[in-house]
């Protein structure tokens, strides 16, 4: 599994992209790090130079993560797993599995459940069809981007992660995505949580925060003013003492 590491720390930083990124995701808030810490930005499977997952189901997934990922996990016993958007379901799933080595979960902008204009693109031909409209021609792209603009930052481009994405490998995780029920994810064991999200975040994403404060109460708020759904370029100083403290 493809992953690329910044830092030499004791203090490992764990990070999951969401559904229509990679690695490259973090690298505003890696390009600056403490001197204790060690970051590694994963490609999930499928994405980049990761191998696909051996089948389309939560548990093969996760299971492939926590293989290809154990020499790192067996080297440190308080790792901090940092998830953007649906990676944080996928992270959860991996503390889940690793409960002795991962103690603390930080969710930047999550999505608990997906939502109706994303499911929309789940539904047969139908979907495949409003897939392509939307995210595969530069004209879908644009008014996306227009209707969307409300919510974005100005040095954020909501529809540009999808210009050299692997649409099949996106549509394959919006099916799984849409057949996960967010409260039993985040059910059933304790961690350490922070969450930030965007002040013009979607609805969806603010939804999903007060489900997992339903499971872990104590887990601290962080909300990002001047910032949409895509918080990890204008929010990231905000994030960096988020993550790293001070």
């Amino acid at each position: 599994m493809f992953y690329k590491t910044y830092g030499k720390g004791q203090r490992l930083y764990l990070a999951f992209h969401g559904w229509a990124g990679d690695h490259r995701e973090f690298a505003a808030i890696a390009a600056r790090l403490p001197d204790d810490a060690c970051w590694v930005s994963v490609d999930l499977p499928g994405y980049g130079d990761s191998p696909a997952p051996p089948a389309w189901n939560i548990e093969a997934i996760t299971e492939q993560l926590s293989f290809e990922l154990s020499d790192l996990l067996d080297k440190h016993d308080d790792i901090t797993l940092v998830g953007f958007c649906s990676g944080v379901v996928l992270g959860i799933e991996l503390a889940r599995k690793r409960p002795n080595s991962i103690k603390r979960m930080v969710m930047i902008d999550p999505f608990a459940f997906l939502p109706w204009y994303f499911k929309i693109f789940t539904l047969g031909e139908f979907g495949r069809r409003a897939y392509a409209s939307t995210f595969m021609s530069p004209a879908g792209r644009k008014i996306t981007d227009s209707i969307l603009s409300s919510m974005q930052t100005s040095d954020a481009d909501f529809t540009g992660a999808f210009v050299e994405a692997d649409h099949e490998l996106i549509q394959n995780y919006l099916r799984l995505f849409a057949t996960l029920n967010g409260r039993q994810v985040f059910s059933g064991f304790e961690i350490d949580v922070e969450i930030a999200l965007g002040e013009k975040t979607f609805g969806a994403v603010k939804k999903s925060v007060r489900q997992i404060q339903e499971q872990w109460p104590d887990a601290r708020v962080h909300e990002l003013s001047r910032t949409g759904h895509l918080p990890l370029v204008k929010g990231a100083r905000k994030l960096r003492r988020i993550i790293f403290g001070g």
